[in-house]
């Protein structure tokens, strides 16, 4: 969205990424190199459907090529444009980069609302849009790798995969060509959640350091921290799921498109989302919460974290100074402007960026990506072997236990879990926490061990700037 006053996304992202290079000992041609967006694709094809031939027009964009392949999202969305793409691929650069999976930055998206057409005409449109991709190497498991973003999800992600398979049917790595699949059709247990489970497992880390939850005038852990989310879409609604449900926080509101639901006692988040399933996503009547016509509103609402979670922008010069959260993590891509950035720093609000916070989902994409490749589910090999070590070890504790000069006894529900071996969803959540609790620590090292780098997305942009400046380097550049 396009704030009066405000650079674009894509100017607001290069902002950014010169503020910490500006404390950075670069030269000006490789921070050049690193900044600029390698290429984009548009594409203008079109579709027989109801009778009479629609016009599509799409977009791949590639960031940097200084990993390969490039990873990067495709979106359905009438908002789609080619600022925007840019941004997102740059974005997704850096990402890859702080949270070391091994990608280049790359993003896609279609001009369309997906609302407006049915399951075949969409399949028809995902089809045709994927050939014109795939054709020009920008659908490919070693060179660009696509995954789910706003407005698309497993089913999309199944169909371009199908369509790679049809056009190079003796490519055995076919199914390593885009990730966020449905793990029938070569997909892996937790890549859905993954966005909403990182946000988690970031804000745990967050907690965990008690000095830098007081830069935010907070103290504890997550429980009873109030937050406010907005969008409950894939990510907001993980996040706040697993937020309320396993860390005791409380949902004080939850933003939709058509406004906000309020509830000071706490939402609960299953119910406000199958709420919305059965009356078409609208919020207006749910009978659990007061509503506000004006969702935007809530941001300003008084609480200890606020959760964006679904558009770029939605934080912005005309409403910064009026928001109250301490604390802030982006759970979508770009939801503060940089103008709205300067504002809240100057508050002393504290922001978790979205280059770290939301990278649970190339994270798993690229767990999912090697799943691929290697042919095989993760824990086939390992699980049993696990469960047999362990019950060595239980059937020796039950031998004492039952030394009655011992006096001890196992816990009635020990033995079951300590029986079980990591399945692949076990090993993907270890995974991902390894991965965010890693991200952080390096973004916070460089936080506290500088005094000019007074916040964590300047922290963010130099871990990550700098990962991408040794591999150029290593190239001779």
């Amino acid at each position: 969205m396009t704030i009066a006053g405000e650079p674009s996304f894509r100017e607001s992202v290069d902002m950014m990424f010169r503020r910490a290079t500006a404390l950075m000992d670069l030269g000006p041609g490789l921070q050049e190199k690193i900044r600029v967006c390698n290429s984009t694709y548009t594409v203008r094809f079109g579709v027989r459907l109801r009778g009479k031939i629609e016009t599509f027009v799409g977009y791949r964009s590639v960031h940097s090529e200084h990993m390969e392949p490039v990873k990067g999202g495709i979106r359905y969305s009438l908002g789609v444009n080619q600022d925007e793409v840019e941004a997102l691929a740059a974005l997704m650069t850096y990402k890859c980069a702080l949270v070391e999976t091994p990608f280049g930055g790359s993003k896609g998206g279609l001009c369309i609302d997906p609302r407006k057409w049915d399951e075949h005409e969409l399949e028809q449109i995902t089809r045709r849009f994927a050939y014109e991709l795939i054709k020009r190497d920008l659908i490919n498991p070693a060179q660009n790798v696509p995954a789910p973003d706003m407005g698309t999800g497993e089913r999309e992600m199944a169909w371009i995969a199908d369509q790679y398979a049809r056009m190079n049917t003796t490519d055995i790595n076919a199914k390593a060509c885009v990730t966020g699949k449905p793990p029938h059709a070569g997909g892996i247990q937790g890549r859905v959640e993954a966005t909403g489970r990182g946000v988690q497992f970031a804000l745990r880390e967050f907690f965990r350091h008690k000095e830098d939850a007081a830069k935010a005038n907070l103290s504890g852990g997550l429980d009873g921290k109030r937050l406010v989310v907005q969008g409950l879409g894939n990510v907001g609604y993980h996040a706040a799921k697993f937020l309320s449900e396993e860390d005791g926080a409380k949902v004080i509101a939850i933003i939709e498109r058509d406004g906000a639901v309020i509830n000071d006692a706490g939402l609960d988040v299953e119910d406000v989302r199958q709420w919305m399933n059965s009356h078409g996503g609208l919020l207006a009547e749910y009978p659990r919460g007061t509503y506000m016509i004006d969702g935007a509103k809530a941001l300003e609402l008084d609480c200890d974290l606020l959760i964006p979670a679904a558009m770029e922008g939605v934080i912005n010069l005309s409403n910064a100074a009026r928001i109250k959260a301490p604390l802030i993590i982006e759970a979508a891509n770009g939801p503060i402007t940089f103008g709205a950035d300067e504002i809240l720093r100057a508050k002393g609000c504290v922001i978790i960026p979205d280059m770290y916070a939301n990278a649970g989902g190339v994270t798993v994409s690229y767990f999912e990506w090697v799943k691929n490749l290697s042919h095989i589910r993760f824990g086939r090999m390992q699980r049993r072997a696990e469960e047999g070590r362990s019950r060595i070890l239980v059937e020796e504790l039950e031998r004492l236990s039952n030394d009655q000069q011992l006096g001890w006894q196992l816990s009635p529900d020990f033995k079951e879990k300590f029986l079980q071996g990591s399945d692949e969803l076990a090993l993907v959540r270890s995974g991902l926490d390894d991965t965010m609790r890693t991200a952080y620590q390096s973004m916070r090292e460089v936080w506290h061990a500088r005094d000019e780098v007074q916040d964590l997305r300047v922290a963010a942009y130099i871990v990550s700037i700098s990962r991408i400046a040794k591999t150029y380097q290593s190239k001779g550049l």
